[in-house]
């Protein structure tokens, strides 16, 4: 006899059924998805804020922006996901398919990774 992964209640139909409602599903799923720390949940954040700020700034797939302009909005240089290094010496760092990389004068090449 198979029970439901979040309450235990019997289940009925399907072989293949772990849930007896949609509402226990999501609730098992949203358990386990959590953030377990509070730092950890600060840095998927900031994160996600850097990564909003870059599709905000770059929707051509390519532009230039100004560190102040990057900064105002909210943007932490601290938070990235990788870097990359190029065959010419430059470095980006991305945040996901978003990368950004330094210029003269304060300016930022914002690029995106075709995936």
């Amino acid at each position: 006899m198979k029970t439901c992964l979040e309450c235990s209640e019997k289940l009925v139909g399907r072989e293949d059924k772990k849930f007896c409602s949609d509402s226990c599903r999501n609730a098992y799923n949203n358990k386990i998805n959590k953030d377990s720390t509070n730092f950890m949940r600060n840095v998927n954040n900031k994160l996600r804020k850097n990564y909003r700020i870059l599709c905000e700034l770059n929707t051509d797939g390519k532009s230039k922006a100004t560190r102040d302009k990057m900064i105002n909005k909210g943007f932490d240089f601290e938070f990235f996901t990788n870097i990359l290094q190029t065959k010419t010496g430059n470095t980006y760092y991305f945040l996901y398919d978003r990368g950004y990389r330094s210029l003269d004068n304060d300016y930022f090449m914002l690029v995106k990774k075709e995936i």
